[in-house]
This record gives structure tokens, C-alpha cells and sequence, in this order.
């Protein structure tokens, strides 16, 4: 009879341990080690059956890669945010809350590549006929796009051996599961076994893989975080599922950069591409009311603006409150003392509250000038230029540091119309063939209010 042991594993990075800890010896978190049975037999089998021959290491000289193929998904966004299309014998895991559009642009992605590809999409959660009505809905009627609806992962690999589509697609990674492990589908354990089998296949075979991975509130079992050490590139979709806009980034990407995010818009027709997402975040700005300013902040080598508000009231406790939404909050409390320490303008009695619109998260320092301007345009009522925008570093001093790409940002606000651009005093002589705008070198953050508020 084969050996029945439980052990504990961490849903957030996956450490094994023989018995409970309420934190996780390996990355500290909390309340995330979970009871997993484990047949110590079945698991050796496993081992023993997937070993294979030995195979002489190569030279790097050796090793060939201009042939190097990546295939085009037919979405820009998507594309971007890959690093220039799928590369061959890939391993990419698509992350997000369920209900956030993964299926659907996976779905959609399928109509473009079934044109000069063979693509398999295994389904876990819906049927067939399931999949053919939403297929119907978003217009896809591909001849190479072949259904599979199997959780069995060994039956699952088996089939695309037989088959050799030229791209396959896991929908998703939790509803797999194999069938030497006694733990359930979802579980820490078949979820990364069931990832490392198609690892395997996806590498021997040269066929590029995208594995759907669900992400709960609490970021326990569900979660792809046990997956990101196994996977080549890991996208996670944010934003709210009652909101229209949906924002693609790369968490992971070992064949482009992960700086890069792509913006879609999800109406019935499925995903669409934003391809101006700073025009559609600045869009419906209120006129002439204090506590906003426009920020560019710079997402990989594309510049996004964003308006930024802020509120200062008067407080009603003791202690008064800080709360922001896509801002760190930390940063924006080191502001704050800022803004009190060297500028003279104090929040000791006054709430304050940051909100990026559009829900964009905003963690580059840039952002910091006009965080600040919006705080003290809402302190002291006095609304901001609608036609400026500001960019800058604060630093605890007062003084306003150089930032990165100001080409990059000032053309931007040009193309969007804005006449008055705030920037650092030391960014002044990057700027080259910029006309019929006014350009503001500013040295400290009260230069800079006085500045964007003529």
C-alpha cells in the first residue's frame, strides 16, 4: 500500500514543509501554508517515468537563432507587451481575476493566427458548444482552430504529439490536473506538475503555449504565483471588472521588455485595442476645478498621460487621513512632509486623498510634480491651467530632479494639445525641436505651483 503523507505548501511561493506555520519561512507571507496530501509512491513513479536520455551539452557558439520566428497575434497591444509577437516554444501564463477578458482575447487572437496556423485550444471550463456560441459572439470562424474540452493533462499532451498544432492555448491551468497526483484540480501541487508537463512538451516540441491562470482576492491557491519561476513570460490583466478598460502588463518576460502595458476596451463585441490610451485617461476632465493635474508617466518606451486628482478637507479626527488609489501610498505620504517641511504648505489638519483616473497604477517617480501640484492646487482651491502639464522627481530637499525620456513626454503633450509644460530645470537642454509651446524649467516644488497656476 502506498504511502499517504500530508504536507503544507505556500500558495505564494510555494515552499513545502512537513508541518503548519502561520508564516512562511520562505518569503515571510502570512497565513498562505496549505494541506496537501501526498501519495510519496505515485510521486517517485512520476519522477522515474518522465526521466530521460542523456544529452551532450552544446557550445554557445554552436547554437543557431537566426531563424528565430516569432508569430504576430494580430492585436498591437498584444504584441507590444510580448516583446514583438509569440516566440516559438514558448511558455506564457496569462493571469487576471476571472472575468477580465482573458478567454476572449485568446479567443479573438485565434481568428488572426488561424489564417497561416494550426492552433489547438484546450478548454477545461467550457464545453464545445459553449465555446462555439462565444466564438459566434466575437466573430471568430477560423478553419484551423481546433476544440479540445479535456482536464486530463498526459491526454492533453498526448494529443497535441498526435496533432502538432502550431499553437496551443490552456484555458485553464487550474481545472488540469494529473492523474498520479491524489490532490485536487486547483491545488498548489497539480498546478505546478500540470504547468511542468506542458513545459516539457511545449520545450521538446517547439510549440509555443499561453496557460490561463485565475487570481482570487486573497491570492491563495488559485494564484499563478507557484508558476512564474516555470513560465518564459507571465501577463496579468488589471483593472476592475465593472470598468470598461482593461490594462494588459508583463510581470515576466524573458523575450522583451516588461516595462510595456497594453490598453484594450471590453464591449460586446469582445476586446478592442485602445490605441490612444493617453487621450482616453485625460478625456472628461472637469474645467476650472482645483485638486487635478495632468502627469506623463512613461510605460516602457510609450509615454501615457494621466490626470491625477487630488482632495484635501478638513479633517473631523484626531489623526487626519491619507488614502490614494493607483499611487503608492508611502510615496505620497513623503510628499506630503515634503510639501510641509520645505514649501510651507501644511496638511497637518487636513485629509488627503489621490486618485489616478481611468484605474491606472502610476510607480514612477516622474509623477511625483504633479501628485504634489494636484495636493496643493486642492489646499488651497486654486484650480491648475488646463492646457499645462508637469512631470518631475521630487526630492525630500524641495528640489525638483531630472527624470528620463523628456523628449519622449514633452512630444506627447504637444500632440495632445497642451501649451504650458512644466519640467525640471535640468531636463532644459534635452529638449530639441519643440516649438509653439511654452516650456517651464522649474528648481523647487512652490516654483513650480506658481508656474502652472498662471
Amino acid at each position: 500500500m502506498a504511502k499517504i503523507k500530508s504536507v503544507y505548501i505556500c500558495s505564494e511561493c510555494g515552499y513545502e514543509s512537513p508541518k503548519w506555520y502561520g508564516k512562511c519561512p520562505s518569503c515571510g507571507e502570512w497565513n498562505t501554508m496549505n494541506e496537501e496530501i501526498k501519495d510519496t509512491a505515485k510521486t517517485a513513479s512520476a519522477s522515474r517515468s518522465h526521466a530521460t536520455a542523456y544529452a551532450p551539452p552544446v557550445h554557445i557558439r554552436e547554437i543557431d537563432t537566426t531563424d528565430e520566428i516569432r508569430y504576430q497575434t494580430g492585436s498591437k497591444e498584444l504584441d507590444r507587451v510580448m516583446g514583438g509577437g509569440i516566440v516559438k516554444g514558448s511558455l506564457i501564463l496569462l493571469g487576471g481575476d476571472p472575468g477580465i477578458g482573458k478567454s476572449t482575447i485568446l479567443l479573438q487572437i485565434c481568428e488572426y493566427l488561424g489564417r497561416s496556423l494550426k492552433i489547438l485550444y484546450v478548454s477545461g471550463e467550457e464545453s464545445k458548444r459553449q465555446l462555439k456560441l462565444r466564438a459566434e459572439r466575437l466573430g471568430v470562424n477560423s478553419e484551423n482552430l481546433y476544440i479540445l474540452t479535456q482536464t486530463d493533462v498526459e491526454l492533453v499532451c498526448e494529443t497535441i504529439r498526435q496533432d502538432k498544432p502550431d499553437i496551443v492555448m490552456i484555458d485553464s491551468i487550474q481545472t488540469m490536473s494529473l492523474s498520479e497526483l491524489n490532490s485536487s484540480p486547483g491545488s498548489v501541487t497539480q498546478v505546478r506538475e500540470s504547468t511542468n508537463f506542458f513545459m516539457r512538451t511545449a520545450k521538446s516540441m517547439d510549440i509555443p503555449m499561453i496557460i490561463v491562470g485565475h487570481v482570487n482576492k486573497e491570492g491563495s491557491i488559485a494564484g499563478p504565483k507557484v508558476l512564474e519561476h516555470v513560465v518564459d513570460a507571465v501577463l496579468h490583466f488589471e483593472g476592475d471588472r465593472q470598468m470598461s478598460y482593461r490594462i494588459l502588463r508583463a510581470v515576466k518576460n524573458r523575450y522583451g521588455s516588461t516595462n510595456e502595458i497594453g490598453v484594450f476596451e471590453m464591449t460586446d463585441e469582445g476586446l478592442k485595442e485602445v490605441e490612444n490610451p493617453s487621450l482616453m485617461l485625460i478625456s472628461g476632465r472637469p474645467k476650472n476645478v482645483s485638486g487635478t493635474c495632468i502627469a506623463c508617466a512613461m510605460e516602457g518606451t510609450r509615454p501615457i498621460l494621466a490626470e491625477i486628482q487630488a482632495l484635501a478637507a478638513s479633517t473631523g479626527f484626531g489623526n487626519p487621513r491619507r488614502m490614494c488609489t493607483g499611487f503608492d501610498y508611502n510615496r505620497m505620504n513623503m510628499i506630503i512632509a515634503v510639501l510641509e517641511k520645505r514649501a510651507g504648505y501644511y496638511f497637518n489638519n487636513t485629509d488627503a486623498y489621490i486618485n489616478v483616473v481611468g484605474g491606472l497604477r502610476l510607480d514612477e517617480t516622474a509623477v511625483d510634480l504633479a501628485v504634489g501640484i494636484a495636493l496643493i492646487s486642492s489646499l488651497k482651491d486654486v484650480p491648475v491651467n488646463e492646457n499645462a502639464i508637469a512631470f518631475g522627481e521630487i526630492g525630500l530637499a524641495g528640489e525638483i530632479r531630472s527624470v528620463s525620456h523628456v523628449q519622449q513626454r514633452v512630444s506627447e503633450a504637444v500632440r495632445l494639445g497642451f501649451t504650458k509644460i512644466i519640467i525640471p530645470s535640468h531636463n532644459k537642454k534635452d529638449i530639441t525641436g519643440i516649438n509653439g509651446v511654452e516650456i517651464v524649467p522649474v528648481k523647487n516644488v512652490r516654483q513650480a505651483f506658481e508656474a502652472i497656476c498662471e
